[in-house]
């Protein structure tokens, strides 16, 4: 068989749906040598003709029966009748198809049980080494996996971090995660790796997984693991104090906004006079009340509802201040103000649909998305001007100041 004979099998385009049926099949695991026919779907007449003269027999033909048998769209071919006819060893087939369908032949049943073996030994290898976490195991074995061997080295690490609990002295969670697996943000916890590291706290420690993110950071540090505590802060003004912590000194000396981290609520938390707290979302809020010479108590969680945050409001309400909540008229801001009223029993303010109506018919120039779970009043008001009404306009500020 020379390869100028096999190259113009493989590229003859009526015999293309053949070495595509055989490629199909040989792919699928079945050995080259335990084909015996092929069903071939849309090959053609000439095709067809082609296959007939090269196995049917003179005596095939006298009773007038092929070899080839045509039923519908779907032709069934003889393929060792075939191989036979233009001796082309079983040994070539598979360069045959190769070259007809450009692609090689890749045996996917046998790649499929070498993924299955995997598998196996991937969960095998997780409960040995996660044995008191049953559960964790239980959901990440239903999620599957896509990485068997990032699976294997998150669980390795994971299995060195519970080993180690609860840390004494306590260790920061990038310094955790860049000691055991080489990056300092492989824990943080808006990845996989950090939710999953907090499902295993607290399933080490006995306790509900928390959804909070001031919870989810008080339960790492419960065990040792202190999450980010300085990065983020949440913006004090007039607010008063009646303690003597460093915290409180800082907020009694000023009279412009205190800038207030995690670390400064729960390892120094302040403490709070009876009164009137205005949460806001936007900074411009405390600089339009510095610039009327407002004296009233603000707090502003610039535009988001992070653990810092959520720690700065149960802190006040264990502590009897009472609050009201003011945010963007937009989708998250309505979100945000719903989550506070329900959580905190915050009065919502500044964000009801006469102040939408008294903005005018472009309260701004952002388009509103997401009206979801809003009282009918306010959304036919933010319907009809279909724009975002920001903190920064003047009929809410002078709602708010």
């Amino acid at each position: 068989m020379t390869a100028t004979f096999l190259a113009e099998l493989a590229h003859d385009a009526d015999l293309a749906p053949l070495w595509t049926a055989v490629h199909r099949r040989l792919c699928a695991g079945v050995p080259a040598e335990s084909i015996a026919s092929v069903r071939v779907e849309n090959l053609s007449s000439a095709g067809t003709a082609v296959l007939r003269s090269w196995i049917d027999t003179t005596s095939r033909r006298g009773r007038d029966r092929s070899g080839v048998k045509v039923d519908g769209s779907s032709t069934v071919v003889p393929l060792r009748d075939v191989l036979a006819a233009i001796a082309l060893p079983v040994a070539q087939l598979v360069p045959l198809v190769e070259l007809a369908v450009g692609r090689p032949v890749v045996n996917s049943a046998a790649l499929r049980r070498q993924a299955s073996t995997r598998r196996r030994d991937l969960w095998a290898e997780v409960e040995a080494r996660l044995p008191q976490l049953p559960g964790l195991v239980a959901r990440m074995r239903a999620a599957g996996t896509d990485d068997v061997e990032s699976t294997r080295h998150f669980v390795r690490v994971l299995a060195e971090v519970v080993a180690a609990l609860p840390y004494r002295p306590p260790t920061s969670l990038a310094k955790l995660a860049h000691d055991l697996a080489g990056d300092p943000h492989y824990f943080d916890l808006d990845r996989n790796t950090g939710s999953r590291l907090v499902s295993a706290v607290a399933e080490w420690s006995g306790k509900p997984e928390p959804t909070r993110p001031d919870h989810v950071r008080s339960l790492l540090a419960k065990a040792g693991i202190l999450a980010d505590r300085l990065s983020s802060t949440v913006l004090l003004h007039q607010v008063r104090v009646v303690g003597d912590g460093p915290i409180d000194r800082r907020l009694r000396e000023v009279n412009t906004p205190v800038a207030v981290t995690l670390l400064d609520l729960t390892v120094h938390p302040p403490v709070f006079a009876e009164q009137l707290l205005t949460v806001v979302e936007n900074p411009s809020v405390l600089e339009a009340a510095m610039a009327r010479g407002i004296h009233q108590a603000f707090a502003c969680t610039s535009g988001h509802l992070g653990s810092v945050d959520h720690a700065l409001l149960q802190l006040a309400i264990d502590q009897g201040v009472t609050l009201r909540y003011a945010g963007d008229l937009d989708g998250p801001g309505l979100l945000i103000a719903r989550q506070v009223a329900e959580i905190y029993g915050a009065t919502v303010v500044a964000m009801s649909a006469d102040l939408v109506r008294r903005a005018g018919a472009e309260p701004s120039a952002v388009p509103f998305f997401g009206v979801d779970r809003v009282e009918d009043d306010l959304r036919d008001a933010i319907t009809a001007s279909g724009r975002v009404l920001f903190q920064e306009h003047d009929v809410v500020l002078d709602e708010l100041l």
